[in-house]
């Protein structure tokens, strides 16, 4: 028996779960905003406390990869990392379009995503990326993802590779501003969740894809610029 804690900071969506041999038992979520460096403590405390579990009983610690916010990303992966060193237990890493389709496959099951069938469909998960650029991945009804993770800047031929195949069903905070540049798609709306974590985190920790403490850095995609301040310093 493996219970694991789940973090996905990686969006405006601050998401701590609570896991116990794959299937969700507890979660915390919040819509406020980016600041999970204040939440994200908070909500791991408060899921411990609800489930009447110590911290040394946790098996492992799973945290959404990205890509993401570099902020969102760095606060769900710094945490992460601070639990399982001090607990001496494992590190495990998802992708997060993969946690967020599974997130969208869960809904599905439960009859809430607003598709009567997902087999004839590709699912495509969206981060927004800014302006018309999003991190998308393409996945099949199963959740096998189809290509790897890439920085799409959004116009009519975006994806034109899958869509002669299949109706894509889009989904993310990416997605909303691709409706009507993609109007063959079908929008749902699922967001990023720790839920998404749970099945996943699982797997990889009875495969022992687990990932090295010291040297394990989230999945950007893109390097992180700093633009200079053009306020004058007085």
């Amino acid at each position: 028996m493996s219970l694991i804690l789940c973090i996905e900071t990686g969006t405006d969506i601050c998401s701590v779960g609570l896991a116990r041999d794959g299937e969700l038992i507890s979660l915390r979520e919040s819509a406020e905003g980016r600041d999970h460096a204040k939440k994200v403590g908070v909500f791991v405390d408060e899921l411990l406390r609800e489930m009447d579990v110590m911290p040394d009983e946790l098996d492992a610690v799973a945290v959404g990869k990205g890509p993401g916010s570099y902020t969102g990303l760095r606060i769900g992966v710094s945490f992460a990392k601070g639990l399982c060193y001090g607990l001496q237990i494992p590190l495990i890493a998802v992708g997060s379009l993969d946690a967020m389709t599974e997130v969208a496959r869960e809904d599905f099951e439960a009859g809430i995503l607003g598709v009567e069938s997902l087999d004839d469909k590709w699912l495509c998960p969206m981060v927004d990326a800014r302006r018309m650029e999003v991190y998308a991945q393409v996945f099949s009804s199963s959740g096998v993802a189809q290509c790897d993770v890439r920085a799409e800047v959004v116009g009519e031929e975006s994806f034109s590779e899958w869509r002669k195949e299949r109706k894509m069903v889009i989904f993310g905070n990416g997605a909303a501003k691709c409706r009507e540049v993609l109007p063959d798609a079908i929008y749902v709306n699922v967001t990023p969740s720790a839920r998404g974590l749970a099945r996943l985190a699982e797997e990889r920790l009875k495969a022992g894809e687990v990932e090295d403490i010291a040297y394990f850095e989230p999945f950007y995609l893109k390097d992180f610029i700093v633009i200079p301040s053009k306020k004058k310093l007085l």
